[in-house]
């Protein structure tokens, strides 16, 4: 940190979720220290606006305004910045270094902040589940543990990662308890793939901004909080259980993106997931790396069995597959279980629908040039739900199968047949995921 002057400047890289709980936790009320701006990435519409007086506190009267990260050297000059945060998640080794050397390069200093500074403790016991990549299986490893703790009697409320793509003071503290509140907080495609499960299954989620604030709220009506992790991003609460997933369908990947790696070596317990889909010689490297990084963590193994509504109705089929965008886009996977099941279950085609993409999911493929013959879910706002059903619509299809964590068809009107991927988290081997559970929280 630069001496001699009053206050440190500091800009902090993000993409709407690390970034803002860094700041709330370590700068809102810090007298040493300045942020003068936010860069954002990833997330579609979130530069050009506003961190908000009421969230930024009275150190900042007038709010934070909120970047293009292509404008960082020049936001670092014209700013007078002394230290850049990065602070967002999924991310290569190499491309962190990239981006730390433009700041470098800059003049200003380079930081990622760590559990330490930025972790809140709670006053009741905390599970946290994260992974090493998106698309890893949190969502299905969370729904597991949540079903194991209510079998133990206990009530369990989930807090699940920020994704505060609306009005930010109006989503400082959400909470979640009926599929209505979906509808109430005007919730995307991607809030909906991870709140509506857990909903279903009865279990409150909260979710927001202001992650202590979020926590104090959901410790009066919980046994146990589960941290539900987004992207490979670090635990935002200490935990009495760290659980971290890894994806043998992308061997090396465990110790090649950040912060990723770091949950690997933090973990308590490893779950090799996807290991029935996987190629064996993949799970075994996979697990060799896990083993060689964090040699006192338990590693266990898991299977994610596939199923449909119909599986008849599949064989033979021209088939759309739309699966989790977040899970395709940065998290850089080729496929899902939607594709898994239209090969499973003997679909006779599955079509591509990159030629008939109209709008941003046209723009989707272009920045994306990895996702190829199946349709990522995206909808971030309005605008971009209504180009992803006038692609849906001009596909020539038999069949929809919808590999998304939601059901598609209650936010679009798809017009064409549609059937629904199921998948979830199945033990292989003893000690089960739920014995170490119930050895600890009984």
């Amino acid at each position: 940190m630069p001496t001699g002057k009053a206050k440190t400047k500091v800009l902090i890289m993000g993409a709407a979720g690390r970034d803002f709980h860094n700041f709330n936790t370590f700068y809102r009320k810090n007298s040493k220290c300045e942020v003068v701006a936010f860069t954002a990435t990833q997330i579609p519409d979130i530069a050009g606006r506003q961190y908000p007086p009421k969230l930024a506190g009275r150190l900042y009267p007038n709010g934070i305004p909120i970047h293009e990260e292509s404008k960082l050297e020049e936001l670092i000059k014209q700013l007078g910045v002394d230290e850049v945060v990065f602070a967002y998640s999924d991310v290569a080794h190499p491309d962190v270094m990239h981006k730390a050397s433009r700041v470098l390069a800059a003049g200003a200093d380079f930081r990622m902040m760590g559990p330490k500074a930025t972790c809140v403790a709670s006053t009741k016991p905390v599970i946290s589940i994260c992974a090493v990549r998106t698309g890893v299986g949190k969502s299905q490893t969370t729904r597991y543990v949540v079903k194991c703790l209510q079998d133990m009697g206990k009530k369990v409320v989930a807090i699940r990662h920020p994704m505060p793509y609306g009005d930010l003071a109006v989503q400082a503290v959400q909470r979640f308890g009926k599929l209505k509140d979906l509808v109430k907080h005007k919730c995307t495609i991607e809030e909906r793939e991870e709140y509506e499960p857990h909903i279903e299954n009865g279990v409150v989620v909260y979710a927001g901004v202001d992650y202590e604030k979020i926590l104090r709220k959901a410790e009066r009506e919980a046994d146990v909080i589960i941290w539900d992790g987004g992207n490979n991003d670090l635990p935002f609460y200490k935990a009495d259980l760290q659980i971290v997933l890894v994806d043998p369908h992308r061997p090396g990947h465990e110790l090649g993106y950040h912060p990723g790696e770091a949950n690997l070596r933090a973990a308590d317990v490893i779950v090799i997931n996807k290991c029935d889909s996987a190629k064996p010689e993949d799970v075994q490297k996979v697990e060799q790396n896990a083993r060689a990084a964090n040699p006192r963590a338990t590693i266990l193994r898991a299977n994610s069995p596939i199923s449909v509504e119909k599986p008849e109705a599949v064989a033979g089929k021209k088939v759309l597959v739309i699966e989790d965008g977040p899970t395709l886009t940065h998290g850089e996977m080729t496929y899902g279980a939607g594709v898994l099941a239209a090969r499973r279950f003997g679909a006779a085609e599955i079509v591509d629908p990159k030629p008939f993409a109209v709008g941003s999911i046209e723009a989707t493929y272009k920045k994306y040039g990895h996702v190829k013959g199946l349709l990522p879910a995206m909808g971030y706002s309005e605008a971009q739900l209504a180009d992803l059903k006038a692609t849906i619509d001009k596909v020539p299809c038999d069949l929809i199968l919808l590999g998304t964590p939601i059901d598609l068809r209650r936010v679009i009107d798809l017009g064409k047949p549609a059937m629904r991927v199921f998948y979830k988290l199945a033990d292989v081997g003893t000690p089960t995921l739920a014995d170490l559970i119930r050895k600890r929280f009984a």
